[in-house]
């Protein structure tokens, strides 16, 4: 590793901006589109109505549960926020970070043999900033653990 290669401040979280933006104006326009055409349509039921609401709801919902992943580092290790599930992994289990060509996101090796996808790193949009956020990550698990990789 070059000197240059200097660890982020901790601690630090690694999310996809831009498409969480995206994903949560998106969500909510739906939600007002779909109020609105609820209450704007005078032939509809109360219960029609409020089914409009909901599904605007539903639909915020499942928007905002894309938009949950992050990869958050702080001195004791790292924890993995994907869409439903949440990992916390000390540095020493963390061996390698990969984002390889065509990767969606980042994947980490760990010490148990198992590769956990960490889906706050995703190339998407914004794939500049998914390499360096992949190469400030593996910076990191090199510094505080036992890992190296490729970003």
């Amino acid at each position: 590793m070059s000197a240059a290669a200097q660890p982020p401040a901790l601690p630090v979280t690694f999310r996809p901006t831009v498409t969480r933006i995206v994903l949560l104006t998106v969500g909510a326009v739906l939600v007002v589109v779909l109020t609105a055409i609820g209450l704007l349509l005078e032939n509809l039921s109360p219960g029609e109505q409020a089914s409009f609401i909901l599904t605007g709801l539903l639909f915020f919902a499942g928007l905002a549960l894309f938009s949950r992943p992050k990869v958050v580092a702080d001195e004791a290790g790292v924890t993995v926020v994907n869409l439903i599930t949440t990992r916390r992994l000390e540095w020493a289990e963390v061996l390698r970070v990969n984002l390889r060509p065509g990767d969606a996101w980042v994947h980490l090796d760990l010490a148990d043999g198992t590769s956990l996808p960490a889906m706050g790193i995703q190339v998407g949009v914004a794939k500049a900033r998914a390499i360096d956020d992949a190469r400030a990550l593996r910076v990191l698990a090199e510094h505080r653990g036992t890992g190296g990789g490729t970003a």
